[in-house]
């Protein structure tokens, strides 16, 4: 199977699709090249055709006429879908040698991904790139993944945790993380965020929302339930290491470009634990809670600057890295005491 290039793909437009889409009360939308697609299929056919980037056939085993309602945020080199299954199917086939995914799944007893019982909603897997897959999900199930360029995820995730990452995983493999809320909770924010922009008509950036959300992935896929704690040569470092840090950053926003807890990691030849104690020893924060107050700030000196008239908040807010934009108000106002709209028309 040859490379898949999701920026020249479109979702297929049969009168079945369309059909369902219109049952279902999807649809499709494209904003620089982001399309948020949702449909309810019939055929698991066509739910193996609206996953173009895998190699794959899906089987219906159990009874239903529904077979599924499908969910997908198409970012380009980045994938996020969810599918809650209506009758119990049968998955077979073959990811990409450059593609690799993480997901949950949440359904009753016979849920399994691979050899790997994926009943226990509180496991996320991490699948790499050229491996065969076989999995079965029951009728009342949901899986949630999101697929990235297996470089670009390897690269970053082993910045963070160079233990646990130096050697990857060459099948699918349970990750020990404490955070599959987190991943769920951010699949949710990104498919509403995307949903929200839609019906208000406007423009997701896409390139904004590919950093972002690796970024969010990384940190869930890099953390360890039992992480070691700094060294004592990481402790005699930690001032210096949070004045370089803070340097990197200032010099990344001033630029306009937003950098991550990975590219702070990479450019400091650090791991994300020394960095995370770096920062509490420097300026009482983490290195995410300092990243957001840095963003949420040029958001403010934006607002504060442009017209109101040909200005959106939600422009501002995903040019800086925030794509829910309740959330982002919610921030705004707890950090400044002031709503957004009030820094915008003052």
């Amino acid at each position: 199977m040859g490379q898949f290039d999701p920026d020249h793909w479109q979702w297929p437009d049969t009168a079945a699709a369309r059909r369902s889409r219109e049952a279902a009360g999807g649809g499709a939308s494209s904003a620089r090249g982001a399309t948020l697609h949702a449909e309810q299929i019939d055929d698991p056919a066509h739910q193996a055709q609206l996953q173009p980037w895998v190699e794959m056939e899906c089987y219906q085993l159990g009874h239903g006429r529904h077979v599924v309602e499908m969910q997908s945020l198409n970012l380009g080199s980045q994938i996020i879908m969810r599918e809650r299954q209506g009758a119990t199917i049968q998955k077979l086939g073959r990811a990409p040698a450059d593609f690799c995914t993480l997901s949950v799944s949440s359904g009753g007893p016979g849920m399994r991904f691979s050899d790997r019982s994926s009943e226990d909603s509180d496991t996320v897997f991490f699948m790499p790139g050229n491996v065969e897959f076989d999995i079965h999900v029951t009728a009342g199930g949901e899986t949630i993944y999101v697929g990235f360029n297996q470089d670009d995820f390897l690269r970053g995730v082993r910045a963070l945790n160079p233990p646990l990452w130096d050697q990857p995983p060459q099948e699918v493999v349970p990750l020990a993380t404490g955070s599959p809320r987190a991943f769920r909770t951010l699949i949710d924010v990104w498919l509403d965020a995307a949903r929200d922009a839609r019906h208000r008509g406007e423009v997701l950036d896409k390139a904004v929302m590919r950093s972002q959300l690796l970024h969010s992935v990384l940190q869930i896929a890099a953390d360890t339930r039992e992480a070691p704690g700094p060294s004592h040569a990481e402790r005699r470092r930690a001032l210096q290491i949070g004045r370089a840090a803070r340097d990197f950053v200032e010099s990344h926003l001033t630029a306009d470009t937003l950098p991550t807890v990975v590219d702070i990691c990479m450019a400091l030849g650090v791991s994300e634990r020394t960095l995370q104690y770096a920062f509490r020893e420097y300026i009482g924060l983490s290195p995410i809670a300092y990243l957001r107050a840095w963003r949420l700030n040029r958001v403010r000196a934006e607002l504060a600057a442009a017209d109101p008239l040909s200005t959106t908040i939600t422009q501002v807010a995903m040019r800086f890295g925030f794509a829910h934009l309740g959330r982002f108000s919610g921030d705004y106002k707890r950090m400044f005491g002031v709503a957004p709209s009030e820094t915008l028309n003052a």
